[in-house]
């Protein structure tokens, strides 16, 4: 089935955003133009946004999924991701720093929808407590596997050793969503090592952040180095890899692709901006004064049509996650359609996004003069924060992956790793 009959197989969610609890989303749409006052600062002095993220919680951010009978704002995928888009466009650093407690989140919602009670994690994040993952390891980790383990301990509960980087949001959180090798326990019915999820407490003793993140763009995220050294584990916190929801790669990139469309946004209004307030022009020019010129009129023309496409694009994504969302008691053939359509169409995004915001963030430059560049003005860092974005899950493993599926019916890798790999020897 290509992609366009999948698409029409697949009924379109509906979206509901601040369903429920709106004063929460209105309480975090309220401070948007207080954290973008001082991202530019923040960016040129290298200072994390810490304060930032603590207005966040106090304002309920952390409770914006869940079900309004547990306190939160039972906020569909569609308003998510127009929220996670606007904030991107206040400060690009903040929703990719709150993917892993999207995630966390969402993979609590599944457990609940299909019967699991989740009041205990609910509870946490209506009381503002965030969670950062903790997936990736540096160096020379096998990509089938992972040296970060959990042993079982005579009580019945584990314990955590290892160091994981690119760690993101981790250093604002309470809570580490952890990727880890369970050791093999034959007491415990488990004759050979397996893969779970770990949520790991990051207020433990044991717990190590570093913000040692060094890329060149979206400095801010908290995408550093996590160290876990003898971390107690309650047994309730361990969940088979195999039960997480089946849709995370999706949705993680989904947060991507709403990072990538907030920066275009952000990237937008200050080329309006400044094209508006330029004052110095070319003898060559087409009218005399700059907000005059027909050529750089239409560069910004572009651009603006390029950060609407990225948002549409994005918002329609997130419908696609949404409608996998609402499937979790469905039978597990129409799970895994709605999983592959959402995968799919995630995939596509990410290809087209990326262009354009790339496109656009360096287009903003042709309709200025030298003093665009200026570093005060910090107009790179929109080039340099897309740039970091999307050489995430990289856009040209993307490509293939869409251009089998359409070809050969090849279908998307859902959990995919990086690490070393013994291919070409």
């Amino acid at each position: 089935m290509s992609i366009t009959e999948q698409r029409d197989a697949v009924p379109a969610a509906v979206p509901r955003p601040g369903a429920g609890a709106p004063h929460l989303v209105e309480r975090v749409e309220q401070l948007l133009p207080r954290i973008a006052e001082g991202a530019l600062q923040r960016e040129l002095d290298g200072v994390l946004p810490d304060e930032q993220v603590r207005w966040l919680k106090d304002a309920g951010l952390g409770a914006l999924q869940v079900p309004v009978e547990h306190g939160g704002a039972g906020l569909d995928w569609p308003g998510l991701v127009a929220l996670w888009i606007d904030l991107a466009a206040a400060d690009a650093n903040l929703p990719q720093a709150l993917r892993g407690h999207a995630a966390l989140v969402e993979d609590r919602l599944w457990q609940h929808r299909r019967g699991a009670d989740q009041a205990t994690w609910f509870a946490r994040f209506v009381a503002g407590e965030i969670a950062g993952n903790a997936w990736s390891e540096a160096g020379a980790t096998p990509i089938e596997s992972q040296r970060t383990t959990l042993r079982r301990v005579e009580d019945g509960s584990y314990r955590l050793d290892g160091e994981k980087f690119y760690t993101t949001g981790t250093l604002f959180a309470e809570w580490a969503d952890v990727y880890a090798r369970r050791l093999a326990d034959p007491a415990d019915g488990r004759p050979e090592d397996d893969f779970v999820i770990a949520i790991v407490d990051a207020r433990e003793p044991g717990v190590t952040v570093v913000d040692d993140w060094d890329g060149f763009g979206q400095r801010g995220t908290g995408s550093g180095t996590t160290a876990f050294d003898d971390v107690p584990v309650p047994a309730a916190h361990v969940l088979p890899f195999a039960d997480r929801f089946p849709y995370q790669t999706a949705v993680y990139q989904l947060n991507l692709l709403a990072t990538l469309a907030g920066i275009g946004e952000a990237a937008l209004r200050d080329t309006v901006e400044a094209v508006r307030g330029r004052e110095r022009n070319y003898s060559h020019a087409n009218a005399a004064r700059v907000r005059d010129d027909a050529q750089v009129l239409a560069r910004v023309g572009e651009i603006s049509s390029a950060v609407y496409a990225a948002r549409a694009i994005a918002l329609e994504v997130a419908r696609a996650v949404q409608a996998v969302a609402e499937a979790a008691t469905a039978d597990p053939d129409t799970v895994a359609r709605l999983n592959e359509a959402a995968e799919i169409e995630s995939s596509q995004a990410q290809v087209v996004v990326t262009d354009l915001v790339l496109r656009a963030t360096s287009d903003l430059f042709d309709t200025l003069g030298a003093s665009g560049t200026a570093r005060a003005r910090g107009l790179d860092r929109h080039w340099r924060n897309a740039r970091t974005v999307s050489s995430h899950n990289p856009r040209i493993l993307k490509a293939r992956v869409v251009g089998g599926y359409e070809v050969n019916g090849t279908p998307p890798p859902y959990a995919w790793a990086i690490g070393a790999t013994r291919r070409g020897q």
